[in-house]
């Protein structure tokens, strides 16, 4: 599917429906490596029962009236990126007044020929680019650029709604509990259920200075640094490297199966179980380290972006608002990892991940402010595998009041090789979908690998 034909209807900006004032948080260290990152994408597909131009200007509506009153407490979407020319912190800004903030983006376009089906496939994201805005902004551009966008496309049988989160200033745990309280207004809740917790500084209040000057991958920009383009429609980027993307279902049983067999050989003097997502991790990083036909002596490193709400002293709300994640690595030798039953690497990640805990998360934050790192995609680790996302997050309850989505995938942004993201399976119960991004022939190999399809 080469091209969608998505063709551009209308662009409109929403703010909240009732007046706000001025109002800024910094961001904080949580924050700040992601602004070289790019937005966020996520792409939600929705069957219509009806499917005339009428009832998608009615969905639409619908849908930009209850963007107005949740926004009312998530206001920060609406606004933009500050920075304090004199300490050089940056900050989430929202002001009613101001000339140049207008918003949250809202793009309506239409691809009629293509139906929901035809979307839901298991392969690639390429196509999806026509159905999501921001394609290739950096996070930086928020300094310009609405910090969120939606691209309600109407389908032929259906909506595809593709929205681009700037992620230096939230995470997954928020990006979905905005999701969640967008589609509750929708189906008729008078207000947002569980208010964002906006003081972010909370979690940590140590004001960092930041160079404007970002250098972006080599790739991405000749001269090394960043040149946001205000003009620019957020749908050019420069060809990506030679990946491929695949959805693998994983069923309850074979979730459970994966599970029984890491912690067949537990021994008995009391080691802790290894956890579902533990169990998962290490299925996914042996076998996509053997479809890499890497050689033994060469070390393999697994990323998890972790949660760390529960972590920091003192614990925050699962409703805090912004970042509150920290790359948890460990790594092996390729040799090792393969040579050993799955218990081996299971133990690896399992220790890295009970290890981060507030003095860890502490003791990593002061490091970074000590000499403010920007994340690129080489900082996640050789022959990496690097998991986002959570089978946590009740994707699959996104329901705007015409029902749950048919599926949900992440955009093109933000994907290298390795990275892997984790969703809760369609058909519910402990499904799992997993998501990963892999150079073309490792990804061949994988999907000939019937251990790892659990087809043995």
């Amino acid at each position: 599917m080469a091209s969608l034909n998505v063709k551009v209807l209308d662009k409109t900006h929403v703010k909240p429906s009732k007046i706000i004032g001025k109002r800024e948080c910094q961001l904080v260290t949580f924050d700040l490596p992601y602004l070289a990152f790019y937005y966020n994408q996520k792409l939600l597909f929705y069957k219509l029962d009806k499917n005339g131009e009428n009832g998608f200007k009615e969905v639409v509506e619908k849908l930009k009236e209850g963007l107005r009153v949740v926004l009312e407490e998530f206001y920060q979407l609406s606004g933009r990126l500050g920075k304090d020319d004199e300490d050089g912190v940056f900050r989430v800004e929202y002001d009613d007044d101001h000339e140049g903030m207008d918003g949250v983006e809202v793009v309506e376009a239409v691809a009629d020929q293509i139906s929901v089906e035809d979307l839901t496939v298991e392969e690639g994201t390429s196509s999806f680019k026509e159905l999501l805005p921001y394609n290739g902004v950096l996070n930086l551009e928020g300094l310009h650029r609405p910090l969120l966008a939606v691209q309600l496309t109407k389908l032929k049988d259906g909506l595809a709604m593709g929205c681009a989160f700037n992620h230096a200033i939230l995470d997954g745990t928020s990006t979905w509990h905005f999701m969640s309280s967008w589609a509750q207004v929708c189906s008729g809740s008078p207000a947002v259920t569980v208010p964002p917790f906006l003081e972010r500084t909370k979690a940590r209040n140590t004001r960092v200075k930041l160079n404007l000057s970002i250098p972006l991958d080599p790739h991405e920009a000749s001269n090394g640094e960043s040149k946001p383009d205000p003009e620019s429609n957020g749908h050019e980027k420069p060809d990506p490297p030679q990946l491929r993307e695949r959805v693998f279902k994983f069923s309850e049983s074979s979730i459970d199966k994966i599970k029984s067999k890491v912690n067949a050989s537990l021994p008995s003097d009391g080691s802790k179980p290894f956890s579902t997502f533990q169990s998962l991790a290490v299925h996914v990083w042996r076998h996509v380290t053997r479809a890499r036909n890497l050689k033994p002596e060469e070390i393999t490193v697994f990323t998890v972006f972790a949660d760390c709400r529960k972590r920091v002293d003192p614990p925050m709300p699962d409703s805090y608002f912004g970042n509150l994640i920290q790359a948890i690595f460990t790594g092996t030798a390729v040799g090792l990892l393969s040579a050993h039953p799955p218990e081996f690497g299971a133990s690896l990640i399992q220790k890295a991940i009970e290890a981060h805990d507030a003095k860890a998360i502490d003791g990593r934050n002061k490091e970074w402010e000590a000499a403010p790192k920007i994340f690129q995609w080489k900082d996640a680790g050789v022959n990496c595998v690097a998991v986002g996302s959570s089978p946590r997050f009740k994707v699959y309850d996104v329901d705007f009041g015409f029902g749950k989505p048919e599926s949900v995938r992440s955009g093109s942004n933000n994907r290298f090789d390795g990275m892997v993201y984790l969703y809760p399976g369609k058909i519910g119960g402990r499904s799992i979908d997993v998501e990963i991004s892999l150079e073309a022939g490792a990804m061949e190999r994988l999907e000939m690998d019937k251990e790892f399809l659990m087809e043995v």
